[in-house]
């Protein structure tokens, strides 16, 4: 007999199987609760729970996925994309990439060919780094043992954009942070594309106090979704701005650290660095 959480990982998972299918044709909450043989407001709740996402949302996530790789792989316009990725016009193909992705379709398309991104190399305590920002504030920064790797993993991330090597005021009131500066926090501008859901938890990452930790399973309580821990490591995974939004401040469940895309090394010197800056007489 299966327990109550295989019920609802099941349940779950027949409703995803059938959001996959059936996106297209954009069903309704109804139909998708159907799906999984629960009640509108119950399936709600459980989907909410378990992947950090409301029904919509997620329906929504599906369809813009699809568009994009249609928008990728042929030379269809936006229009037609967004036809077949079940939005009833291109103008709501274009508000759900504005929302989700910080660009247009037209700029998806083309890489975001029409981004400017300033960029610069710099020394901090954790070893070297590129900062780089648009004109809205700090898009992308990252350690890297050369600068040419550096360089190339910011050329991943936005392959069309127009990279020029110059530091900003927004690089510099970022850099400020190393010298312990922390009364610029405020002053510094963020500009980043993810999902609703990710930007919640970098969001939130960002109110763990310097000097502190935090563990999964607390991010998640805090977001609201208690159950999307998984979930949630994800989001911090995919963390394009290191130090600023804080990863390295959240441990695993057990008091283990967990992983770090920079690092094991550097998480644990980042944390030691911060508890002795925020308390000198340790």
């Amino acid at each position: 007999m299966l327990s109550q959480e295989e019920l609802n990982y099941s349940r779950i998972a027949a409703a995803i199987d059938f959001v996959s299918k059936n996106f297209k044709r954009q069903p309704k909450l109804e139909e998708i609760a159907e799906s999984a043989s629960l009640s509108p407001a119950h399936f709600q709740r459980l989907l909410t729970e378990w992947a950090g996402t409301s029904p919509k949302n997620f329906l929504q996530y599906t369809s813009l996925e699809y568009a994009k790789e249609l928008l990728k792989k042929s030379a269809i316009p936006v229009s037609e994309a967004a036809y077949e990725a079940g939005y009833s016009s291109s103008s709501r193909l274009h508000d759900a990439f504005v929302k989700i992705e910080g660009m247009t379709p037209a700029e998806y398309k083309n890489g975001g060919r029409s981004l400017t991104i300033l960029y610069s190399f710099q020394q901090s305590p954790f070893g070297k780094l590129v900062v780089a920002s648009t004109e809205k504030g700090i898009c992308y920064m990252a350690f890297h043992a050369s600068q040419e790797e550096g360089l190339q993993a910011l050329r991943n991330e936005f392959s069309e954009a127009r990279l020029i090597e110059q530091a900003d005021a927004f690089q510099q009131q970022a850099l400020a942070l190393f010298q312990k500066d922390w009364t610029q926090l405020s002053a510094i501008k963020l500009h980043l594309k993810g999902t609703p859901f990710q930007l919640k938890v970098w969001e939130t990452l960002l109110s763990i106090p310097t000097g502190s930790i935090s563990t999964y399973g607390a991010l998640a309580d805090r977001i609201g979704a208690p159950k999307a821990s998984r979930a949630v490591g994800s989001a911090i995974a995919s963390n394009p701005v290191a130090f600023l939004i804080p990863c390295h401040r959240v441990i695993q469940n057990s008091g283990k650290l967990g992983g770090y895309r920079w690092g094991m090394t550097r998480k644990s010197v980042m944390i030691a660095w911060e508890a002795l800056q925020c308390n000198p007489q340790v």
